[in-house]
């Protein structure tokens, strides 16, 4: 098994870093934390521009048609730089499912929009209230829906199926949700809203197919987010120094970075695993599992541990580090910790017949 990006794969890796490298610098990051903005839009537009927002829709819809293992380039970047745009919310729980399970006039209609960056897809999972539809007209609230303040469209399952919400409609609703990591979430409520239904897809079908991405991606994200914890903390303690000597000479903060080294490669390797048996095809819900604990588990260790080798300037909110921390909290909480992967793990292996 090769987990390497195919060259189209690193091609849309490399452009990503590229456009990254130019914009997403810390001190534009600081000026967005500052004016409370959760979503760079500037910079969703660049990507979107240069093809990588499209790099998994259809070549028919105005995209690359790469696979998913091709989202996993561009989404290990988002967690490296700490991007602040909705690339797991769009392009996995948006373009992906509606390219799956949409119909064929769905499919036309909002994919290319999603390639070019002219809509904002994202998923409602997390019902606050009772759920009901009536002839195509929904009713009821989703608490925490990620990027909903900023999205066009959502998808909302339901149990008489899985359906698309605008915004703009009549009788949708978003409240923002405060976080303490400014991740950007919002309550949705809907009054009688009429929509039309994502294809013939049921809510257990869609769920089941949708988790095993969301999974998979945030993994990916976090991979990003551990390489560049742990980059920055071998930067520095290679300058810090202590008795004229610099501390990453040092026995325990050697030993350190190395535990720090290996869970790194942990969380990207069994990340990459699970997005290319996904891509692949083949049966990944054991793999997804268990590149979720290593997400959950070491993806936190890493950036802990690279908090404690910056001593104090690791809590500096001036410095680049904590937006790591942060995120990995964040993904943490949407992921569920270590406890809770070991349980579904355990619960895969004892039903596997």
């Amino acid at each position: 098994m090769d987990f390497d990006f195919s060259e189209e794969e690193q091609a849309i890796s490399d452009l990503t870093q590229q456009i990254f490298e130019d914009k997403v610098t810390h001190e534009h990051l600081r000026s967005l934390t500052k004016s409370k903005e959760n979503f760079d839009r500037e910079l969703w537009l660049s990507l979107a521009e240069t093809g990588v927002v499209g790099a998994t829709i259809y070549k028919e819809f105005q995209g690359a048609g790469l696979s998913f293992l091709g989202v996993t380039a561009l989404l290990e970047k988002v967690g490296k730089y700490a991007a602040p745009i909705p690339a797991l919310e769009t392009i996995v729980t948006g373009a992906m499912p509606i390219q799956e399970f949409g119909t064929e006039n769905q499919k036309a209609e909002l994919l290319p929009k999603i390639a070019e960056g002219e809509l904002i897809a994202t998923t409602a999972l997390i019902t606050s209230d009772e759920v009901t539809v009536e002839e195509s007209r929904v009713s009821g609230s989703f608490d925490f829906v990620s990027y909903g303040l900023e999205a066009d469209i959502l998808l909302v399952p339901t149990a008489s199926g899985v359906f698309i919400i605008k915004r703009s409609d009549t009788g949708v609703s978003m409240e923002p949700r405060e976080t303490t990591t400014g991740y950007s979430q919002a309550k949705l409520t809907m009054n009688n809203v009429d929509t039309q239904q994502l294809g013939t897809v049921s809510c257990e079908d869609f769920t089941a197919w949708l988790s095993l991405r969301i999974d998979s991606a945030i993994c990916s994200i976090m991979a990003g987010a551990c390489e560049a914890s742990l980059g920055l903390a071998s930067e520095y303690t290679k300058v810090r120094q202590q008795f004229d000597r610099a501390i990453a000479t040092f026995q325990a903060v050697s030993q350190r970075a190395g535990d720090a080294y290996i869970d790194t490669e942990a969380v990207r390797l069994t990340s990459r695993q699970a997005a290319w048996r996904i891509s692949a095809g083949l049966p990944s819900a054991e793999q997804v599992a268990i590149a979720r604990w290593w997400a959950s588990e070491a993806g936190f260790r890493v950036v802990h541990a690279a908090t404690h080798l910056h001593g104090g300037v690791g809590v500096d909110r001036d410095y680049p580090l904590h937006r790591y921390f942060l995120m990995a909290r964040q993904l943490e909480l949407m992921m569920g910790n270590s406890e809770e992967q070991l349980e579904k793990l355990g619960n895969l292996l004892a039903n596997k017949e």
